[in-house]
């Protein structure tokens, strides 16, 4: 039995109710845990030996509820084995505990969910914004966010007014079948 397989089995008994084991896709392992019992959860696995965050992202399910899932992707380096472990969070809840303590690596991770998508982050020691202003109403990564921006009363600040659609990575010219996979509506004179 490997050692992921024995801790599915130990964490199911431990806490029991509170991590569902999603299907094994492609050697990887995820756990759905209930927010409620989250931060146990990741502070035990802190101290059975996943000591490196690889990362910590959001997902915004924009008209399913919950809404967003926060997902902790953790490395266990002695067994040299990665888990998954997600929550889901509610529009309304918004919030689940930082591990800021338990992995250094949170702390910019948590400020950039935070600023990125609303997601807060209770006992964090310094969650403010990252990319975007103080002060800044918005969160860009939502679903329900516009491609092109919004405008903001700030003058002082660059790029106040929506982007525009034309130009940048993501806009191009259209050539041969670019028309369907465009992700962004172009101005009429461009098609």
């Amino acid at each position: 039995m490997s050692e992921l397989n024995a801790l599915n089995e130990s964490y199911q008994a431990r806490f029991p109710g509170s991590i569902e084991l999603k299907p094994v896709f492609r050697g990887e392992t995820t756990w759905l845990v209930k927010t409620s019992e989250l931060a146990a959860v990741l502070d035990a696995l802190n101290k059975e030996g996943f000591d490196f965050l690889v990362d910590l992202s959001t997902v915004d399910n924009f008209g399913e509820e919950p809404r967003f899932e926060v997902v902790y992707e953790l490395r266990h380096t002695g067994w040299n084995k990665n888990l998954r472990v997600k929550a889901l969070i509610s529009e309304d809840e918004n919030e689940v505990p930082t591990v800021s303590h338990l992995w250094r690596t949170a702390n910019w991770h948590e400020r950039e969910a935070y600023d990125m998508m609303g997601i807060r982050f209770g006992g964090h020691p310094d969650l403010r914004r990252i990319l975007m202003w103080e002060g800044y109403p918005f969160h860009p990564l939502k679903k329900d966010f516009p491609l092109e921006g919004k405008e903001t009363e700030m003058p002082d600040i660059a790029f106040s007014r929506p982007a525009p659609l034309e130009g940048g990575p993501f806009v191009t010219a259209p050539a041969d079948r670019s028309q369907q996979r465009e992700p962004r509506a172009r101005p009429p004179e461009v098609v």
